[in-house]
């Protein structure tokens, strides 16, 4: 049986130390500027996008990796004789999904199976973890697809934005959308449904509602969250994953809650002082 590589793009937001322990090979998705291309987390950090976007007034543009970009990673470990399971950004959020299936195409039937995850950033870590320890204990590449699909709609991903501002330049709320709610401090909890991002709360007030709002809504699911792994992912919003954390260690028991940084790519389209709360079913 062939050794089983787990691939994921940049929007994974995974931390180092899983990559090396797992060995997950990680394909970066770009930041396009005026001034050049920029490989996700390779090139250039958030904090850069979000000092340029300050000063610019403008976001930059996001890109897929082309599927040139996937042959070149994936590549290496064909040749050695190994298979591979590439987990995508959700498919109707960008091109990645789809440039992955073509990159393995061109190689050898089977050798290269591409899941779409239906989420982004803790939602596809989940996905990531999942596969990457089930391939450490020596399952096939088509166990493990099966996993991951027969998963996948149990993936619970939110988030609360800390402005409209990066939503409203990146195309995806109208300018009078994004004036009502700086004006009446609207936050809104947002959730993949389906692959897309989907309002399900207006929060009127603080962010910290908003943040209460989307606790409570895995809380409702207490009893049924898969226990092995939470995870809490942030933009520069230290305080709000710290509660999150607590608060759910105080209610629900589970074996490890992690805390991830999501990077450029993610960041570039919700901005700074955003925070997610990620769980499987």
């Amino acid at each position: 049986m062939s050794i089983v590589k787990i691939f994921s793009d940049s929007t994974s937001d995974l931390p180092q130390g899983w990559k090396e322990t797992y060995d997950i090979g990680i394909v970066p998705l770009y930041v396009v500027f005026q001034d050049g291309t920029y490989k996700d987390g390779v090139d250039i950090t958030p904090e850069e996008v979000y000092s340029r976007v300050a000063v610019n007034g403008a976001l930059p543009k996001t890109a897929a990796p082309s599927p040139a970009d996937f042959m070149a990673a994936f590549e290496p470990v064909i040749s050695s004789g190994g298979d591979i399971v590439y987990i995508s950004l959700s498919s109707a959020l960008s091109s990645t999904y789809q440039n992955a299936l073509l990159a393995a195409g061109e190689f050898p039937e089977g050798r290269v199976r591409v899941v779409d995850s239906e989420t982004l950033c803790g939602g596809i870590a989940l996905l990531v973890m999942k596969a990457a320890r089930a391939a450490a204990k020596g399952h096939s590449s088509t166990e493990i697809v099966a996993m991951l699909e027969a998963c996948r709609s149990r993936v619970e991903t939110e988030f609360v934005v800390d402005t409209l501002d990066y939503l409203y330049m990146g195309g995806r709320c109208s300018g009078m959308q994004n004036f009502i709610g700086s004006l009446l401090k609207i936050r809104p909890v947002l959730r993949l449904i389906d692959g897309a991002i989907v309002p399900v709360s207006k929060i009127r007030g603080k962010k910290e509602k908003a943040v209460e709002q989307m606790l409570q809504h895995a809380l409702v699911h207490a009893g049924e969250i898969d226990k092995e792994l939470v995870i809490v992912a942030h933009t520069m919003a230290e305080e709000d994953a710290a509660y999150l954390v607590a608060e759910l260690r105080k209610q629900i028991q589970v074996d490890e809650i992690a805390v991830i940084h999501a990077g450029c790519v993610i960041g570039s389209h919700c901005g700074p002082a955003t925070v997610g709360l990620m769980y499987i079913r």
